[in-house]
């Protein structure tokens, strides 16, 4: 006879405590304490040999009674689960609703303190009482747990709502800032100097005039008693800085050279090459080389062109440029740095999620770029919140979470890795900032051509692809991935959209070493 698992419970309970000899030897039921006879003895444990037996009857009653106690159970758990929901749902919905109207404040904000017409004592009044709104939030309500552990969409409306109060902040910190320093001066304003104003500056400045080189904030503070360490350039890449001292030196007299024609050494005061991990300054620290920023930035933009007409990158072709800047971005923001440590753990990403997320954020990096053109550095933000955001599960079916694999909840290496993105995206911003849209592309795109010129997106990539395939059919495919069966399909897939192979066939190949790139070659 089959008891079912919810009615062993109930037979449990209505054992006997000390049972009797007779029952122990099965000769009497051990729940109706009758002689079995000519009834079927059912064993009832440990072993069908040895414990406590029951009869047939004595076990179907038992068994009806445990399953009506488990049906009045369900049926009360789906009541209970219905009135949490209907409370739930509607506190869910007030609370979204509190998180949207604040936002919207708050974008609000950040647009009137842009407006020259806005007073700027308002504006001071606008923040005061947004940061009273924003303070006022009640604390979001927990979900049931009938209606599972956690409420995603809380969760985000909290990150746009904390966007938007970081925008509002910066928006009402850079007009106030600027509105007391040009009420201050007199009538032939001393900031002109600074900033080394066109003759015909009205003498009013906003964030767009900023020249007052890396180290000034330094010497400010040590006026006011805080003494702090400058920071010093970082160190270039030893292949980098062998290439460069091959290539003629920004800003010198005539054509470029070419890739195997001999070069003067490279200054001691040139910027960094734009390939070089370490030639990008963070908010807080930006080399310094004693000239003016806008006269680094060129030169930084000059010498990207050198490397790229090195690699014999299309930078004519629009749309080239475009892809192979939002390669690099991805590059230098998010694949580089602390990705590596993170990497490198035991409950980290695997190379097939790696490049699966890193083909999805080339595309947010493509359409950011894109969208930089006519709304301004500021629309690399929409890149940089996704490629932060450590509650984002990555592309290509992909279970990975960076915050599933922190320690604690301030984990450091993730910390890092935020401000890592942050400032890269940041750096991108300035340079378009001061050499406009396209100085930025071809600032990231010859990190592409250096670093990663056979990556998805890059003009190589379909010989990729083709040599992919020609190896993966000649290869023994048993238990490979599904989404490799069909080859013709997969190469349709791994030319357009990478992820959608999904990352298990992604980290089945790289796992056999299909997707290595080569080193790039660089001309003696």
């Amino acid at each position: 006879m089959h008891i079912p698992a919810y009615a062993r419970a109930t037979i449990r309970t209505a054992l006997p405590t000390v049972p009797t000899a007779r029952q122990v030897g099965g000769e009497d039921c051990c729940l109706c304490d009758e002689p079995f006879g000519d009834r079927v003895a059912v064993p009832l444990g440990p072993t069908p040999e040895s414990g406590l037996f029951g009869c047939r009857d004595c076990l179907t009653r038992l068994v009806t009674r445990a399953r009506r106690a488990r049906d009045a159970a369900r049926v009360r758990d789906a009541e209970r689960a219905r009135a949490e929901s209907a409370e739930w749902e509607p506190a869910r919905d007030r609370h979204l609703a509190r998180l949207d109207r604040v936002r919207e404040a708050a974008e609000a904000v950040a647009e009137l303190a842009g407006d020259e017409e806005t007073a700027a004592l308002r504006v001071a009044w606008l923040l005061v009482s947004l940061e009273s709104a924003y303070t006022w939030l009640p604390e979001p309500p927990e979900p049931p747990p009938s209606v599972g552990g956690e409420a995603p969409e809380l969760r985000d409306g909290a990150f746009r709502l904390d966007l938007a109060m970081i925008s509002a902040r910066e928006a009402v910190a850079e007009r106030l800032a600027y509105h007391l320093l040009n009420e201050a001066q007199g009538e032939e304003p001393e900031m002109c100097e600074e900033f080394e104003c066109p003759a015909d500056c009205s003498g009013r400045h906003d964030s767009s005039h900023i020249d007052c080189g890396p180290d000034a904030v330094f010497d400010d503070l040590a006026e006011h008693g805080v003494t702090l360490e400058k920071p010093e350039p970082e160190p270039l890449e030893p292949a980098l800085r062998a290439l460069l001292e091959r290539l003629p030196a920004s800003g010198a007299s005539g054509a470029s050279a070419s890739p195997g024609s001999p070069a003067s050494p490279a200054s001691p005061a040139s910027p960094a090459s734009p390939g070089s991990s370490g030639s990008e300054p963070s908010r807080s620290a930006v080399a310094s080389d004693g000239r003016p920023v806008d006269a680094r930035m060129t030169d930084l933009v000059e010498g990207s062109r050198t490397v790229l007409a090195h690699f014999g990158l299309a930078v004519d072709d629009p749309e080239v440029l475009l892809s192979a800047a939002a390669v690099g971005l991805v590059l230098d923001a998010w694949r580089e740095g602390p990705l590596d440590e993170i990497h490198s753990r035991e409950d980290g990403p695997t190379d097939g999620e790696i490049v699966a997320q890193g083909v999805d954020l080339y595309r947010r990096a493509r359409a950011a770029l894109l969208a930089a053109r006519d709304d301004g550095p500021e629309a690399l933000s929409a890149f940089v919140a996704v490629a932060s955001d450590v509650r984002l599960r990555w592309a290509g079916d992909s279970g990975f979470m960076l915050r599933h694999m922190a320690a604690e909840p301030d984990d450091e290496l993730l910390a890092e890795f935020v401000r890592h993105v942050d400032s890269r995206a940041w750096f991108t911003g300035e340079v378009m900032r001061a050499e406009g849209w396209r100085g930025a592309l071809l600032h990231r795109a010859a990190s592409a051509a250096w670093k990663a010129p056979t990556h998805f997106g890059m003009p190589a990539w379909p010989s990729v692809v083709e040599a992919v395939m020609a190896r993966l059919a000649e290869m023994d495919r048993t238990g490979a991935p599904e989404a490799l069966a069909d080859l013709d399909a997969a190469e349709r897939v791994l030319r357009g959209a990478p992820d959608r192979l999904g990352a298990a066939a992604l980290d089945w190949l790289a796992r056999r070493g299909l997707l290595d790139e080569p080193e790039p070659e660089v001309a003696a």
